[in-house]
């Protein structure tokens, strides 16, 4: 059932995306708010509280939907896994910018995409240079696909394959969203936030996705540049800040041979962009402690495109010979 619940959500949300702002981010948002505000005292057992509420409880109620109404039904069943997953698992959550912003650097028009850039990840973006521009749009996009369509992907199967159904992509993505609302909060809001909640979304979140990154990683390898893809993997995963990531993006970098990173961009953080100052030298700062390949150009958006298809059809095959295995066995 993992194997068509996954292709018919794909296969839906390509027909009928969700659109910008959609009711699910605002009920997540409006849910995080409203139990910070309940059972956030300060303390960390209540960063404990805030966490399984807004994580947990969620997974929770999804699998014991899925329990009630695959008990009576297996297409229900399987109805109940593509809806969850359409609205957990899948590219058009995020490929609306990164396609808006390919175009508009298409067309030439820097201004927009700058713009699109500072509204998709709310950055000050106005002072890089078109080099790292792109590496902003290249490793974001990157991150946004494993934390969209392969860590969700991971979490469903295998607890789906436990008996949760779908409680597995919704964990995950609870999760994710946790870890990035808090500092969110603090940082852009201007709000105060318990700083135990924050470190503890952040730390669980990390462990969750420690094999998700890994496999992620593997797969560009195994349908990129799989030689580069490994070197990268191993020299140059510990230049950004935060381990999975840095796996991931290094990985991606080797696989397609450009260049991510360096010390005018330490890693993907929210005030990465500040850490330019006019009148510096970009390009001499890219280039060093960056990975190896060429510095990144329009072309490479395109490439990126095509690697991370490439691993969605890899893990979609893996999926179906385990499937077949399992029902010749």
């Amino acid at each position: 059932m993992s194997l068509f619940s996954v292709l018919l959500a794909l296969l839906l949300e390509q027909l009928k995306p969700l659109q910008r702002g959609t009711a699910i981010h605002t009920a997540m948002t409006s849910w995080q708010r409203w139990v910070g505000r309940n059972f956030d005292a300060g303390r960390d057992r209540h960063a404990w509280v805030v966490w399984i509420i807004t994580v947990v409880l969620p997974s929770a109620l999804v699998w014991a939907v899925h329990a009630g109404v695959a008990h009576y039904s297996l297409l229900l069943g399987l109805g109940w896994n593509v809806a969850v997953l359409y609205l957990t698992l899948g590219f058009r959550q995020f490929s609306h910018y990164f396609t808006d912003i390919r175009d508009a650097l298409d067309r030439e028009d820097e201004v927009e995409a700058r713009r699109l850039l500072t509204e998709w990840r709310h950055l000050d973006v106005s002072e890089l240079p078109r080099t790292e521009l792109l590496r902003h749009v290249i490793e974001h996009s990157l991150l946004a696909a494993h934390r969209h369509v392969f860590g969700v992907f991971f979490w469903f199967v295998v607890m789906s394959s436990l008996g949760f159904g779908p409680a597995g992509a919704v964990l995950y993505r609870c999760a994710e969203f946790a870890s990035r609302y808090w500092a969110f909060r603090s940082r852009t809001i201007g709000e105060p936030t318990n700083e135990r909640l924050m470190a503890l979304s952040q730390r669980l979140f990390g462990l969750m996705d420690h094999v998700p990154a890994r496999l992620t990683a593997f797969g560009f390898a195994v349908v990129g540049n799989f030689e580069e893809a490994i070197n990268g993997w191993r020299r140059d995963a510990e230049m950004w800040r935060h381990p999975n990531e840095g796996i991931i993006l290094a990985a991606a970098a080797g696989a397609v041979g450009v260049q991510l990173g360096g010390v005018a961009a330490p890693g993907v953080t929210p005030d990465r962009s500040k850490t330019f100052d006019k009148g510096v030298g970009f390009e001499d700062l890219a280039a060093v402690g960056s990975t190896a390949g060429m510095t990144p150009v329009l072309g490479h958006l395109r490439s990126i495109v095509g690697l991370v298809w490439r691993s969605v059809v890899l893990w979609m095959l893996l999926l179906a010979l385990l499937t077949l295995a399992n029902l010749v066995g």
